[in-house]
């Protein structure tokens, strides 16, 4: 798996942005938004249960990513057509405020070392991504097991200090000066 330091392997995959067929889909690069931090999620698969409920944990927590001069991407090894009929029968992801990637051909998810060996779809992985491109975060969990949006909204904040952050660190509270 690409961990912490490394660079972001380079993309440029179809993207579901919203419901309506006409305006559904294009494409996305590293380079769209380039000089903003990145917080890249995976989820498994589309349709099923999991993954909606942390979907729309980010979804309400987009307006503070945004503050952060962070872009969220999500993206699943799904075709951008299950995406806009998930999205389109969805009520949480109806009104989605990020991308949601579709990386169906695997090659985003095996640069990054995140194939499931016996399920053949993304783990539960998410990474924080510098806005020079390198990877300074990486949370995965199992397929059974939802991730917390906050906590990795508390990581991003701790990162953009430059500074030491003691465990359980939140923003506006003191780090560690040595």
């Amino acid at each position: 798996m690409l961990g912490i330091g490394k660079k972001f392997p380079e993309f440029k995959l179809k993207a579901t942005v919203s419901t309506d067929i006409k305006t559904a889909f294009t494409d996305i690069a590293n380079s769209t938004y380039k000089g903003k931090w990145l917080v890249v999620f995976f989820h498994p698969k589309d349709f099923t249960f999991v993954c909606p409920t942390e979907i729309k944990g980010f979804g309400d927590l987009n307006g503070k990513f945004k503050d952060r001069d962070a872009q969220i991407l999500n993206a699943s090894t799904d075709t951008e057509f299950v995406h806009l009929a998930w999205r389109q029968s969805h009520a949480d992801l109806k009104n989605l405020p990020f991308p949601m990637l579709t990386d169906v051909k695997r090659e985003l998810s095996s640069a990054l070392g995140i194939i499931d060996e016996n399920e053949g779809v993304a783990q539960r992985a998410t990474y924080i991504v510098d806005p020079d491109g390198i990877i300074r975060f990486v949370y995965v969990t199992d397929l059974s097991v939802g991730r917390n949006p906050n906590e990795v909204l508390r990581v991003l904040d701790g990162l953009q200090t430059d500074e030491l952050c003691p465990c359980n660190w939140e923003k506006g509270k003191d780090t560690i000066k040595v």
